[in-house]
């Protein structure tokens, strides 16, 4: 019984720590979304209901943000997962002067995002005297420019799906990096002795040992891109309304501090929807790992 008290009491900071920095703003984010009118400077509101889900499920910027953020999900989530696995085997292959490859693979993760999302504008924005890098680029190989900066939805998505990848790959290479170096070696030799041919090694042996990590990496992908803001303002800036590009964390941000700031109620419905979506996703994957993930 001793025992018991005293691991509570070493206990007692971080349960405090986590209940007031937590667990409260949950609970105070929750009574918001449902506080109709509420005005921040008086602490005051006219009624309860379900007006604040109702106004931000019709209002069309958090419709376009949610659409933003969908798009982002889906399309980086699995093509940078697919494309750090493809290029971990390369890595894991090689043998002379790995570790500098992984450093160099490994570098935009510690590289500050906005500084990188201004290089990307540089690359893709048209100015006045200049079309960019990449105008430049397709310019050599027969095409049209393409303001991707401040033209077309399309051309801003794909530069905003660009940068995510390459953004969240670095990170996903170290991990899965790691995680085919710790598959035992006798498994390969056993298949290299029965003439597997190295795809159903890959298949059978490879992506089974390190299915956890893939799944933990595809479940972070998606909260992470869920919660996507910071990279869309280092390169659309800080009115993304206006350039149509904004997220779910960014209507958030809006609704609170932004030019249409000043309603805590509205952002707290719509982080709860958020929070009601990240969950769903994350549940479903849940499910679908106990079928397909190998521990």
């Amino acid at each position: 019984m001793n025992k018991n008290w005293k691991a509570w009491l070493y206990l007692l900071p971080a349960l405090a720590f986590l209940g007031v920095f937590m667990v409260y703003p949950l609970v105070d984010v929750f009574v918001y979304s449902f506080e109709e009118g509420y005005n921040s400077a008086s602490q005051s509101f006219w009624g309860t209901g379900l007006y604040n889900y109702a106004y931000v499920l019709h209002d069309p910027y958090f419709l376009q943000a949610v659409k933003n953020t969908f798009l982002l999900v889906v399309i980086t989530v699995p093509l940078s997962t697919g494309l750090a696995l493809l290029i971990s085997v390369g890595l894991n292959s090689i043998k002379p002067l790995r570790e500098l490859y992984q450093t160099v693979f490994f570098l935009p993760y510690v590289t500050n995002t906005l500084a990188v999302g201004l290089v990307f504008m540089i690359l893709f924005k048209k100015t006045a005297y200049s079309d960019g890098l990449i105008n430049l680029l397709i310019h050599f190989f027969g095409g049209q420019s393409v303001d991707f900066i401040d033209g077309p939805y399309w051309a801003k998505m794909l530069v905003m799906c660009i940068y995510t990848v390459w953004v969240v790959m670095p990170f996903k290479i170290l991990i899965l990096t790691s995680a085919l170096a710790s598959v035992r070696q006798d498994y390969y030799n056993a298949a290299k002795i029965d003439g597997t041919s190295k795809w159903r090694t890959f298949t059978r042996i490879t992506l089974p040992m390190i299915s956890p990590m893939i799944f933990y990496l595809v479940i972070t992908g998606f909260i992470g891109a869920f919660k996507a803001y910071s990279d869309e303002v280092a390169i659309f800036g800080t009115d993304l309304n206006a350039a149509g590009m904004n997220t779910i964390v960014g209507y958030v941000y809006d609704m609170l501090y932004g030019d249409s700031g000043g309603y805590p109620s509205y952002a707290s419905a719509a982080a709860l929807i958020l929070f009601a979506i990240v969950l769903t996703i994350t549940v479903i994957n849940l499910m679908i790992s106990k079928k397909n993930v190998q521990y």
